[in-house]
């Protein structure tokens, strides 16, 4: 029996020691700035996807393409490669591009293929099971005029103690009609990480 107790006791002692250190978990702004290792984050992607955006609609080819068409520009993402050693998750990026389109209210931004796809499914689901009133039609889509792909590049350096991480972000805008690139933008972000230990 002093041996059960014993035992349990010491199972009851490193459950609370266990949950004493546990992680600590601290609630921050979504806008706030953090980078604890250098690598690739939420900040560059929101600030790279904005900038880049912002530039490429302040350029004459929106306002040209409204005279010669009468109407805003129709465009839609399409890849952006990860060519970095890192793991980028380039869809979150993709969202930050569209979201900063969408957000300009300068151009008329067009659902992805993957999205297309999906929604094709659905109208054809409707045309067998939804009431004819409420079915939505076949052949009505919106084109899109242009594609917006890029790539994601890295270049590391390093010395005893510190290392350099050097991005830069390359965006094309091509006509979809044509295969005319209408834009092409470059955005570089420099990294330093060092060791408190050591002086860069």
């Amino acid at each position: 029996m002093k041996k059960f107790a014993f035992y349990f006791t010491a199972v009851c002692m490193a459950a609370l020691l266990f949950a004493c250190s546990g992680p600590q978990v601290t609630r921050v702004d979504p806008e706030t700035e953090i980078d604890f290792s250098g690598y690739w984050n939420d900040t560059d992607s929101q600030q790279v996807s904005k900038e880049m955006i912002d530039e490429s609609l302040n350029m004459s080819w929106v306002d040209n393409y409204q005279k010669e068409t009468g109407r805003k520009p129709r465009v839609i993402v399409g890849q952006v490669l990860n060519k970095t050693e890192e793991h980028i998750t380039t869809e979150t990026f993709v969202k930050d591009l569209e979201k900063a389109l969408i957000d300009s209210g300068k151009v008329v931004f067009v659902a992805s293929s993957e999205q297309r796809g999906e929604i094709r499914d659905e109208r054809a689901d409707q045309a067998q099971n939804a009431r004819p009133d409420t079915v939505k039609k076949q052949g009505q889509e919106t084109g899109a005029d242009f594609m917006l792909k890029g790539q994601i590049n890295t270049i590391m350096d390093g010395k005893k103690g510190a290392e350099l991480k050097y991005y830069q972000v390359e965006l094309e805008l091509i006509n979809i009609e044509t295969n005319e690139k209408t834009w092409m933008g470059q955005k570089k972000i420099k990294k330093v990480i060092a060791n408190k230990k050591y002086k860069v």
